[in-house]
């Protein structure tokens, strides 16, 4: 049976990044950038003002004085006008910097106007003295043409898409998303909306993990309720193989008498690399490859099954889609009480964090019984206690995996 970190590095080392497309920068949020883009020209691509105002020589501007307004650059205007001695062009943000100008006195800065404000003519009463380069967005100050604008490995979130749409590009080459297939397993599931017999139980896994699958990135696809048949099991898993890059099922490895999926997974030539690992929740876990895709079998108790998602699919998805570092990095939080467990296996709390004077204080959010899905409900995140120990005391510091980070208020 490996240790959680075993098992976390054969899933990591069984999986690889899938292959690269070409999608439209509109699809690409989300998503890897399987290539590093080179700037293609400098941005800004010239000198432009940062603010609305006076296109102006600082040399004119050294003390109070008063310079003659020659003309107007609303941005986008592609005239070219100069700026003489004692001139000034009234100039909008964005505008190209007139030939001669080195400098934008903001309209709130300026004492005093005679004229047409959008036309030539009139003059401009001025403090001084105005630097250098005051308000002006410098040429390649953001990005310099032919250097590394966006590295590969990349995750393309909003800044991501802002600049690339600004060096004109309409699509990007990325990682595909894996698709992920989700099996439900076990007689006694019941399809919510409808009616629950006795002794049943709403299937709440396959809704639950297709959005833990779309949180990591992925694509998910419910193959339904597979019900404690060879056959019919049998058929859904070949099914998930056949569509899917990755196939998660849940119930049905613990090894009881009903418990068909590793006999399905066999007969279908899943290599299996471990069944069980040495942790709680979630010790029966089993994890194989079969059609070169990885194959999770998760517990059915919906704690164990989204909490081993989290641990071991989530990275294997991540690294998947691209990602350079799949697991997700923890952070460190004080226990605010002593918490005992088993000392031969790792145990991951569910816990609720608070920021107290920008230290981070883990306290165990309710019971701790994996049937208790409330708990996982009002969890933050989930600690990582690890083997070889049976007590951590208040006030030590342990690893915390965030859970959902930003959805709370």
């Amino acid at each position: 049976m490996p240790s959680f970190e075993e098992a976390r590095a054969l899933i990591l080392a069984s999986v690889a990044p899938l292959e690269i497309e070409r999608v439209a920068l509109g699809e690409a949020d989300g998503r890897v950038l399987a290539e590093s883009l080179d700037a293609p020209f400098d941005l800004p691509s010239a000198d432009n003002s940062a603010m609305d105002g006076y296109a102006v020589r600082s040399a004119d501007c050294r003390t109070s004085t008063s310079l003659d307004v020659t003309g107007f650059l609303p941005a986008g205007n592609v005239q070219t006008l100069h700026v003489g001695a004692r001139q000034a062009i009234r100039i909008m943000t964005g505008a190209p910097l007139p030939d001669g100008a080195d400098a934008v006195i903001p309209l709130e800065d300026i004492l005093a106007h005679a004229g047409n404000e959008t036309a030539s003519g009139g003059t401009i009463g001025i403090a001084g003295p105005v630097a250098p380069g005051a308000h002006v967005r410098r040429r390649g100050e953001d990005v310099r043409a032919r250097t590394c604008a966006i590295p590969a490995g990349a995750l393309i979130r909003p800044p991501e898409i802002a600049l690339i749409a600004a060096f004109g590009l309409t699509a990007v080459e990325t990682y595909r998303r894996p698709r992920v297939a989700i099996l439900s397993t076990g007689d006694e599931l019941a399809a919510p909306g409808g009616p629950l017999g006795h002794g049943s139980v709403y299937d709440s896994n396959s809704f639950a993990l297709a959005a833990a699958v779309r949180e990591a990135g992925a694509i998910p696809h419910s193959l339904g309720i597979a019900r404690d048949d060879r056959v019919a099991l049998r058929d859904k898993i070949a099914e998930g193989l056949r569509i899917a890059d990755c196939l998660v099922t849940t119930a049905g490895v613990s090894g009881g008498d009903r418990d068909l999926v590793r006999e399905a997974l066999s007969s279908l030539g899943v290599r299996q690399l471990f069944w069980k690992i040495d942790i709680k929740p979630g010790g029966p876990t089993a994890f194989g490859i079969g059609l070169g895709k990885p194959v999770f079998s998760l517990p059915g108790n919906p704690v164990s099954g989204l909490v081993t998602f989290e641990e071991f699919v989530r990275p294997a998805l991540r690294k998947m889609a691209g990602h350079p570092a799949p697991i997700k990095p923890p952070v460190k939080a004080f226990l605010a009480e002593t918490v005992h467990k088993k000392e031969e296996m790792v145990r991951f709390l569910r816990v609720s964090i608070d920021s107290i004077d920008g230290a981070l204080f883990a306290r165990p959010s309710g019971d701790q019984k994996t049937a208790i899905l409330g708990t996982l409900v009002r969890a933050d995140g989930i600690a990582i206690l690890p083997a070889g120990r049976s007590a951590f005391e208040a006030g030590e510091a342990v690893d915390v995996h965030l859970l959902y980070p930003g959805c709370r208020s």
